[in-house]
């Protein structure tokens, strides 16, 4: 059943309107969201259809043909996020995971893009070795046992396993808590210098900031507010910390999270280097910088909303002045208790808008009462993550899937931002910067790599000045 009426185009950018109807452009048969950054076109031209549009093909930027499957996939994909969860040697392999719940491979392939943004068996080996972190923190535990408990074949299996992906041996993440300190083995090839220079982006933060080969980040914990100091040198980086505190192991295992997010190494880079090699030749090695929290990352985009970094890190400075602990001579990012807890006449005194402090403190109330939960996120379906994010007041597609990038979805990028548009223009020779509706065709071909492709993007514009 299909009817012509009018809409509301604003909300439907945002992604107010998704599930509500779809779109029909009847010159091109083709079937979008509200939120698609297509350009519909003329109204006359148009049909809203109550579901599937019969006869006409699913527009291939914003994929309505699996969001009106969400609900039944996202089902599935939670029930197999807590099948492995409880029990993680039960499901060895993908195809194991296809027989169990009775999915074609293919089907299994398409579920694990759309929501993890990885391939079944890469989601499974991060899976496992998640697990066997938790475990190893268990002192009861032998190493051997936990690599054996968790259907790895043997020893040396699980040692490259572990290291390939927590960038350290298990013996030495169990002894996180015994030292100061400890060393991350970097990738063959690691380019350091785009990691230094997004974290020295605001010189006057008290929260970062970079000199040379180091990064330093004021943290909070449950132990109380700590400093991550990375010397970066030649295959490995030296973390140190500094608290007032005693730091036990569950803050230790978060810093060791933070540290590996920060210097972007919780997603691999190999296979798209394979598949766009021209492209991301001059720039090999390269990754995209993570925040060390959802929360830091949801602050950042919605601070940095339609104003310039400039401004924004200003902006962000005075939050952190308010709310942040202090640590030493610098100041963690705030939690979202203390966030919330601000009033908004104290931000609006300090050069936000309204809407923006508005903005902020909702949703950092929705974090810290859990209605958000926002450092769950990557361990979500992203398609469940952004629809959890644009449900915010204030938060669009562009907020929530720069979040989603900036946390370490691989397959997230912030089309409508300038910076990527300007780039796509540059690379591929366009007479004008491309529009939201252009960028989302041209990154396309990126997938299933769009975050990554977006930082390489990002670089090209410094390595052409």
């Amino acid at each position: 059943m299909s009817q012509t009426l009018s809409w509301d185009r604003n909300a439907a950018r945002n992604g107010a309107l998704d599930g509500q109807f779809i779109v029909g452009l009847m010159t091109t048969g083709i079937y979008s969201l509200p939120s698609c950054p297509t350009r519909f076109g003329k109204s006359e031209e148009l049909q809203l259809f109550a579901a599937k549009a019969a006869g006409l093909r699913a527009c291939k930027i914003c994929r309505p043909d699996r969001f009106y499957q969400g609900d039944g996939d996202l089902v599935l994909f939670q029930r197999m996020m807590d099948r492995v969860s409880s029990s993680p040697r039960a499901i060895e392999s993908s195809f194991a995971l296809a027989r169990e719940f009775d999915v074609a491979p293919s089907k299994l392939d398409d579920l694990f893009g759309d929501h993890a943004h990885l391939t079944p068996g890469e989601w499974l080996r991060r899976m496992r070795i998640r697990s066997s972190a938790r475990d190893l923190l268990n002192a009861e535990l032998e190493i051997a046992d936990v690599g054996e408990s968790l259907g790895f074949a043997d020893s040396s299996a699980f040692q490259q396993e572990f290291l390939g992906r927590m960038r350290m041996s298990p013996g030495d993440y169990r002894a996180l808590n015994a030292s100061r300190g400890f060393s991350l083995v970097l990738p063959a090839g690691y380019r350091a210098d785009e990691i230094l220079a997004y974290h020295a982006r605001d010189p006057q933060s008290q929260s970062e900031r970079s000199e040379d080969n180091r990064i330093w980040k004021a943290l909070a914990t449950p132990d109380g507010a700590a400093i991550l100091e990375l010397t970066l040198g030649d295959g490995q980086a030296a973390v140190r910390f500094h608290s007032d505190a005693k730091i036990g192991r569950k803050s230790m295992a978060g810093l060791h999270a933070a540290a590996l997010r920060i210097l972007g190494l919780e997603n691999d880079v190999s296979e798209f280097e394979r598949s766009h090699a021209a492209f991301a030749r001059p720039r090999r090695g390269l990754r995209v910088a993570l925040l060390p929290t959802s929360f830091d990352a949801l602050c950042w985009a919605i601070i940095g909303q339609q104003i310039n970094l400039r401004f924004a890190s200003a902006l962000r400075r005075e939050m952190i002045a308010l709310a942040g602990e202090r640590i030493a001579h610098m100041r963690a990012h705030p939690t979202p208790e203390a966030v919330a807890n601000l009033d908004a006449s104290e931000l609006l005194s300090r050069r936000y808008s309204r809407s923006k402090a508005r903005y902020l403190i909702d949703a950092a109330r929705a974090a810290a009462t859990g209605a958000l939960d926002i450092e769950n996120l990557t361990n979500t379906s992203a398609i469940a993550a952004e629809m959890a994010l644009v449900a915010q007041r204030g938060i669009g597609l562009w907020t929530a899937r720069y979040v989603l990038m900036r946390s370490g979805f691989a397959d997230a990028a912030p089309v409508g931002d300038s910076g990527l548009a300007a780039a796509l223009q540059r690379l591929h020779d366009l007479p004008e910067r491309p529009n939201a509706d252009q960028t989302a065709r041209l990154m396309s071909r990126f997938a299933p790599h769009r975050g990554l492709a977006s930082g390489h993007l990002w670089a090209s514009l410094k390595d052409a000045v």
